[in-house]
């Protein structure tokens, strides 16, 4: 006990539940990353192709196993007029980033894209997309029904 007498003890619970705007902000940020290997690998010259788990039945046997897959991730560029362009996109719904109809940056080059990606991601830590999230996310709680 004279090992524990040392340490300054307390009744403290950890928070496990985090805003609905963090939430948000949190599945953004992550798509974001993924889309920033994907462009740093194609400015390589690689693939990124991640995994992730699918449980199957086997037809034979009936017997359940656990295989890892290939993620399909499509880019958020694209070429327009010979430019590049980037849309930030929240789950299917494309995110207005200004004015009115305005959904995409344009780039210069294809060059930039991990720089405006990472950019981008800083925009989202800081919360200057989250009205933009809250319309988004709106929208697509709309088309459940109850």
């Amino acid at each position: 006990m004279s090992l524990l007498a040392q340490l300054k003890l307390t009744t403290a619970k950890k928070s496990s539940q985090i805003t609905p705007i963090m939430q948000r902000r949190q599945k953004l940020l992550a798509k974001l990353g993924e889309q920033a290997l994907l462009a740093q690998a194609k400015q390589n010259g690689t693939t990124y192709a991640p995994t992730k788990l699918r449980t199957i039945t086997d037809a034979e046997t009936g017997e359940r196993k656990t295989i890892q897959v290939p993620k399909r991730i499509k880019p958020w560029w694209f070429d327009s007029n010979g430019k590049t362009c980037i849309a930030i996109r929240y789950g299917a719904k494309v995110l207005t980033l200004g004015g009115k109809g305005q959904t995409a940056i344009e780039l210069a080059s294809a060059g930039e894209l991990v720089s405006t990606i990472e950019l981008i991601k800083q925009a989202v830590e800081v919360g200057e997309l989250d009205a933009q999230l809250q319309a988004v996310s709106g929208a697509v709680k709309a088309g459940f029904k109850k």
